[in-house]
């Protein structure tokens, strides 16, 4: 057993590379400086000229800073320093507590409640972890102190503020944490962050800020030269998140972008990383309960501080756009989606405007991938982000609906629905292979601002990815089929779609844990139905199963690596062997719960699947014949939807996003079919042949299967 788990650890190393480690000498001494609220907006030669010089001398980028809440306050921030895993105090949350000052040291009061009462049992994790190497700890400042302190609440060095270091104060420990809350003190009140996005006017902040450099700057002067120094603005400011600055100072990095393998982008880390990083550079065994991976130097910048200054900036920009447009991007895809169904019942009933559905059909499955095509544009440095993304993504949807009416395949049926969903199914393929770029900053993707995910396939993304390879291999079965090769149509829904979900669920690559659940039987229903054999609640059962089995599969091979290098996956077959996996099970349901009653989502669900009933049950009366006449045309396209409606309805029950992924799925699932309906409908489906088959002369199809 052992000598067959070392192969497999030997097959990962090669498939999968190990996180870097940070960019330092292990052994060595490291100091970090947390500045609570700082923005790369903020730093400039003039207002902050020690920041300014550190930032040319270190490797730079943008840390994420989400805890737990949709906003990260300074105890938050510390706190999940001190834990290495994200995490919260659970009450008024503002500034660290005070310690108390002892001999040398100081003692946090009433530390014990974060582990009583506020459940934060891995509180305390840095500070034991340099005690059992036989190290010490110096702090500086209450967040600081918080940061290091061990399970008793305890730092071994305590010094109240910057400006009362003392001589050597920073040269008998090797871990060495500064808080300069300058910036941040203004901001809260009564204990509280405010519930404003910028309380501060901007020659108050301006203020603010020259106090942080200052004290920053004497920092910097008092900490010995073989320093590798961290500097992060460890919270948010405000009731809104923030992209923050981090630096990190060392042998051989300055001129490169500051990132980690949490995130797999070399200019974004989180929190926990921290931890990590310092532990790392000063050789201390890293405790298994640490989720972060030490910062690693990425890719060189150039134009000098300045132009790294303006990407990071810019990168913020990107998240805050989406985070604003999101609601309202996702209200207006609702209510379009309503409308189309509303204005597509009228005039089929009466038989008129079919062209018309048919376009305006192909335009709204059109929405989706544009999302992601439109960030191959930097729209986030236009002077007005948001009119750019959105025009962006109109005209991406109707030049892609364009070119699926315009093309030789137009004279099929199944013609302009395998472009819509071939050309979403390899963009999403595509970003996979390539670091999910795409997906990074869009309204149906993630954001680093938001925190949720920084790579890999998003819940929505899942959606789509599944639905237009399922549709697009129902095209080709379809052809296959009319050709007298229906093994072979069932084939390619096997291997494409089993493809598509290995990547979905890879880790590293699409890392999707609910996605590899939902995709099996959606794949397994659509390729039996093609095959003419019936689905049984039994089997689908089993098919579920079987998604639940791959998965955990494809986990606990991630679980093999080293900690530093596992995934989400990884960390959760760990999290099932200590037992807290239930919490998070927990966590995700009642996320998944909460969409349920989403007013963005769920009337997509609604409208969508009420046509789809009322259409199927009284045909000539709510779609005159469409549905009937684009199954009798393609049986092959009913199998695709049924197994597209599986997989979207398994998949919002096992995703924390729940009604996001059935209501993208339906939003291009359902109105690509109608758009083959219509186009026999309006052919006559005589044309087609007396079962809908299309004669053998077609461009794309030769007939029904």
């Amino acid at each position: 057993m052992r000598q067959t788990l070392a192969a497999l650890a030997l097959v990962l190393s090669v498939l999968w590379p190990t996180a870097a480690q940070a960019a330092a000498p292990a052994g060595g001494r490291v100091a970090l400086i947390g500045v609570p609220g700082l923005q790369w907006s903020d730093l400039s030669p003039e207002r902050t000229p020690n920041l300014w010089r550190l930032a040319g001398q270190s490797a730079v980028g943008s840390l994420s800073v989400r805890a737990v809440g949709r906003v990260t306050c300074p105890y938050d921030g510390w706190l999940t320093v001190s834990a290495g895993t994200r995490s919260a105090v659970g009450y008024a949350c503002g500034l660290p507590p005070e310690p108390v000052p002892g001999t040398a040291g100081a003692v946090i009061p009433d530390y014990a409640y974060l582990h009583r009462v506020a459940r934060q049992k891995n509180a305390g994790t840095l500070g034991e972890a340099v005690h059992a190497a036989g190290e010490c700890t110096s702090a500086v400042g209450p967040g600081a102190a918080l940061a290091l302190a061990d399970r008793t609440g305890k730092v071994d060095r305590y010094a109240p503020s910057p400006a009362r270091i003392g001589p050597g104060a920073l040269t008998e420990c090797r871990v060495i944490a500064v808080d300069v809350d300058d910036l941040i003190r203004p901001y809260v009140a009564d204990g509280r962050l405010p519930a404003v996005e910028e309380s501060l006017t901007p020659p108050q902040r301006a203020a603010a800020l020259r106090r942080a450099d200052a004290g920053a700057g004497a920092v910097l002067d008092a900490l010995p030269q073989d320093t590798t120094v961290l500097l992060a603005g460890l919270a948010d400011h405000g009731s809104v998140p923030h992209l923050r600055a981090t630096m990190m100072r060392a042998a051989d990095v300055s001129g490169r972008f500051l990132g980690a393998a949490s995130t797999h982008r070399e200019d974004v880390s989180i929190l926990p990383d921290i931890t990590a990083t310092m532990l790392a550079v000063t050789g201390i065994p890293t405790p298994a309960t640490v989720v972060g991976v030490p910062w690693q130097a990425g890719g060189s910048r150039t134009g000098g501080t300045e132009a790294a200054r303006t990407a990071l900036v810019n990168a913020d920009v990107a998240g805050q756009t989406i985070r604003n447009v999101g609601g309202i991007f996702f209200t207006t895809v609702a209510a379009l989606q309503v409308l189309f169904y509303l204005t597509a019942f009228l005039l089929m009933r009466r038989s008129r405007g079919l062209g018309g559905i048919r376009v305006a059909a192909l335009a709204l499955a059109s929405v989706p991938v544009s999302t992601y095509l439109v960030n191959l544009f930097p729209w986030h440095h236009s002077a007005a982000p948001v009119l750019a993304l959105v025009g962006g993504i109109a005209g991406a949807a109707l030049l892609l609906a364009s070119g699926a009416l315009a093309g030789p395949w137009r004279r099929s049926p199944l013609g302009p629905l395998a472009v819509v969903a071939g050309v979403t199914a390899a963009v999403l393929a595509g970003d996979l292979l390539t670091g999910t770029t795409l997906q990074l900053n869009s309204v149906m993707g993630y954001t680093a601002v938001v925190g949720a995910r920084y790579y890999g396939l998003g819940n929505i993304p899942f959606a789509l990815f599944a639905t237009s390879v399922l549709l697009l291999t129902t095209a080709i079965a379809h052809r296959l089929a009319g050709r007298g090769h229906r093994t072979a149509g069932v084939a390619v829904v096997a291997v494409l779609g089993c493809s598509a979900m290995i990547l979905g669920g890879w880790p590293g690559v699409g890392s999707d844990f609910g996605g590899v659940i939902a995709f099996v039987p959606g794949i397994a229903v659509t390729a039996l139905l093609i095959a003419g054999r019936r689905v049984s609640v039994v089997k689908l059962g089993a098919f579920c199963v079987a998604g639940g089995v791959i998965v955990m599969s494809i986990a606990y091979l991630d679980y093999l690596r080293p900690p530093g290098s596992q995934t989400h996956l990884g960390r959760f077959v760990g999290q099932v062997f200590t037992g807290e996996a239930m919490e998070v099970i927990g966590r995700k349901l009642g996320a998944m719960l909460g969409t349920l009653l989403s007013p963005n989502l769920m009337p997509i669900v609604i409208a969508a699947v009420a046509f789809l009933v009322y259409a199927l049950l009284r045909p000539g009366a709510a779609s005159a014949g469409v549905l009937p006449a684009a199954f009798g045309h393609s049986p092959a396209l009913r199998a695709g939807l049924i197994g597209t409606l599986v997989s979207g309805v398994v998949g919002m029950l096992v995703n924390d996003s729940g009604a996001a992924v059935l209501s993208m799925a339906l939003a291009l699932g359902v109105p690509l079919t109608l758009s083959v309906g219509v186009k026999v409908l309006r052919d006559g489906a005589g044309r087609y042949g007396d079962a809908g088959q299309e004669p053998a002369s077609s461009s794309l199809v030769s007939r029904s299967s």
